[in-house]
């Protein structure tokens, strides 16, 4: 099983569009995949169930993530195990380490979103568990077993979850931060990307990964060296490998360049790999060449917007190539049929991006 994380540290680059329509071509090519929203915003969560089913978990919930142990007291024991023989969010699941109180006796069962696809719900208050993890950060040097259990609760989780359920790949969405809870969580999988748009930000963006990557990267280095052996073997074994970037959402202007983009955005998308390389510590870089890293993953594949699209997708909760065999509302019939051959097309793309992203995936020992 691999963990991956993807990761933008500026929003509106279409990050969890990305993640979303990924982790079905995944699925559709025959690998068992978990996403796992750990974005707060929980924008993954809304692109894979209604409104509706959400606030019904989350409401049965509310009690336990305001004090996990006093509202299980309140449960029978049937009743608490009934809780939690249906979905649970993460932030339900990694609640009894943030009231240092004992794990769940058994996994929550995720939801499933298609065949060899399901879904760890994010709830909104993971900003709370956030907060645990910065006030126990520096205990994590001294070894305290509540620190390091909060650090690797939720690589801990993924690896469970892996193991019950049969996965290829657990893929977490983050938020566009560099805090406490992104370090925890980029820093400890196996590999990450980098959804980029063709500007000045996603440059900066680069720059601001690299440099916390670096910190991060003596930060954990520091970690293993202290810790024991008993307590080293909860973190993974090798610190977090870049996969690569790609352009996403870039609108197309045919001709005006080698890819299709306006030659001011493909000025700037030329300059990403100099960024990677200037400013990626090579140490997370060097397990692929520069030769594979300097090229978007999936080249062209699904670089320019699909414009609409997405948006049909999330309110249909599936992906843009299942949206025209969806129920559809009546205002959208005309205007999903008569451009059916388009979001069917994108199936194709996004098969060929998560092909790519398979072989460097293949670099990680």
């Amino acid at each position: 099983m691999k963990t991956i994380s993807v990761f933008n540290n500026k929003g509106g680059v279409g990050k969890t569009t990305l993640t979303f329509h990924l982790a079905h071509a995944l699925a559709e090519l025959g690998h068992r995949a978990l996403l796992i929203d750990l974005d707060p915003q929980c924008n993954l969560t809304i692109y894979g169930m209604d409104q509706d089913a959400l606030h019904d978990v989350w409401r049965e919930e509310d009690a336990f993530v305001a004090d996990f142990k006093s509202a299980q007291q309140k449960l029978t024991a049937n009743e608490f195990n009934n809780l939690i023989a249906q979905t649970r969010s993460i932030h339900f699941l990694l609640k009894p380490v943030e009231d240092g109180i004992d794990d769940l006796p058994s996994l929550p069962p995720p939801r499933k979103l298609a065949n060899n696809l399901d879904l760890i719900p994010g709830r909104l208050t993971m900003h709370l568990y956030e907060d645990a993890v910065a006030r126990r950060w520096s205990e994590v040097y001294q070894g305290d077993p509540l620190a390091v259990r909060t650090a690797t609760r939720p690589r801990e989780l993924a690896i469970a979850y892996a193991k019950q359920f049969g996965y290829d790949f657990v893929i977490m969405d983050t938020s566009p931060s560099l805090g406490t809870l992104n370090r925890l969580v980029i820093s400890t999988t196996d590999g990450f990307l980098i959804p980029c748009m063709p500007d000045m930000f996603s440059l900066y963006g680069i720059r601001n990964i690299g440099n916390a990557l670096a910190v991060w990267k003596k930060q954990f280095d520091t970690i293993y060296h202290l810790l024991s052996n008993e307590k080293r073997a909860l973190f993974p074994e090798n610190f977090v490998r870049l996969l690569g970037f790609t352009i996403y959402n870039a609108k197309r202007y045919s001709g005006a360049s080698k890819w299709d983009l306006a030659q001011a955005h493909f000025n700037y998308a030329t300059q990403i790999p100099q960024a990677i390389a200037e400013f990626i510590p090579e140490a997370v870089r060097d397990h692929l060449d520069p030769s594979v890293w300097s090229h978007p993953i999936g080249d062209t594949a699904i670089m320019h917007t699909h414009n609409t699209m997405p948006a049909m997708a999330q309110k249909y909760h599936r992906p843009m190539w299942k949206v025209p065999s969806a129920l559809l509302e009546h205002e959208d019939t005309s205007t999903v049929s008569g451009n059916r051959g388009l979001y069917q097309a994108t199936q194709e793309l996004y098969h060929a991006f998560a092909k790519d992203l398979l072989n460097r995936l293949n670099s990680l020992k």
